[in-house]
């Protein structure tokens, strides 16, 4: 096992089986290293743990060995190879002691494998869940999928439906462009009101740009009778699931209910491409519920070596 200090960010470990099951990009190179070409500073380097059969790229903040991706923006951790959690362990065991950790946004299989290591070295940690991400499991039609979350839910997505098309023409759900595409995205968010007016900094742009590049990426755009934007979706795909990372839309349309007409089309999408999962991610949004999505548990292991 070896510690590299200069990210390899195209070791071909990064392709290893993750610890727990579509966890998207998030645990992969090409997620991480955008994140940290934004985000990262000397001061809080990274230190890749890495051997034929695992990886680990561990986050050294001031506070605490953390993985790396801050929670707020990485939806899932979890270490790759079949020796990943062992390392995990190995690593921290390494440490001074005095070295406190916090390994959080972890899937329930991700936590219990680490904790089985931590067990076997007979040293307790505190693992307790700390959230939640929201997870559709979709049917084969999306017929089907109306009927599941009951006549009151699919009355009201008809209905904003017809109304979109009142208003503003039929809804047309097109694949975006890094341009004029991405740009319309933004300016969505900055028209916004409360804290997703303010979130998109010129700083997140650019990490979104670099996202657009990853494999799996995708931005959807919702567009009225004319060809117009009226919302967008930026989210990746793999053989798993569709997972929705950020929307907005335009708020001079609201009425439309443009959001939950977008969610509807993305929906039947990811059906009509044969997803397991439509993965709306960390945080329980009432909405999130109304569509038919399920709690997904997420655990935070913390301790001090």
């Amino acid at each position: 096992m070896t510690t590299d200090w200069s990210v390899d960010w195209a070791a071909k470990q990064w392709d290893l089986t993750a610890s727990a099951q579509a966890v998207g990009p998030f645990v992969r190179s090409g997620f991480l290293e955008a994140w940290w070409s934004s985000f990262g500073t000397p001061d809080e380097p990274l230190d890749v743990v890495i051997d034929d059969t695992g990886l680990v790229p561990f986050w050294l903040t001031s506070d605490a060995i953390r993985l790396a991706g801050e929670p707020d923006l990485t939806d899932y951790h979890a270490p790759l190879g079949i020796d990943g959690s062992q390392m995990l362990v190995d690593y921290i065991l390494s440490r001074p002691r005095g070295a406190p950790y916090v390994f959080d946004s972890l899937p329930e299989e991700a936590a219990s494998s680490i904790v089985a290591f931590f067990d076997y070295q007979g040293v307790e940690v505190n693992n307790h869940q700390h959230a939640v991400a929201m997870r559709l499991s979709l049917p084969i039609s999306y017929d089907e999928y109306l009927t599941s979350i009951g006549k009151k839910q699919r009355h009201e997505m008809r209905r904003k439906a017809r109304r979109f098309g009142e208003l503003l023409g039929d809804p047309v759900l097109t694949v975006g462009d890094a341009f004029d595409d991405l740009d319309a995205f933004f300016a969505f968010h900055r028209q916004a009101g409360g804290d997703k007016g303010t979130f998109m900094t010129p700083q997140r742009e650019a990490f979104f740009r670099d996202l657009m590049a990853i494999d799996g990426a995708r931005l959807d755009v919702l567009r009225d009778g004319v060809g117009a934007p009226v919302a967008a979706s930026f989210g990746f795909v793999d053989a798993d699931a569709y997972y929705l990372y950020n929307s907005a839309y335009d708020p001079a349309r609201s009425d439309a209910s443009p959001g939950i007409v977008m969610l509807s089309m993305l929906i039947e999408q990811a059906i009509a491409h044969e997803r397991r999962w439509f993965d709306f991610l960390k945080g329980d949004e009432t909405y999130k519920y109304r569509l038919g999505a399920e709690e997904r548990p997420l655990f935070r292991i913390a301790g001090v070596r």
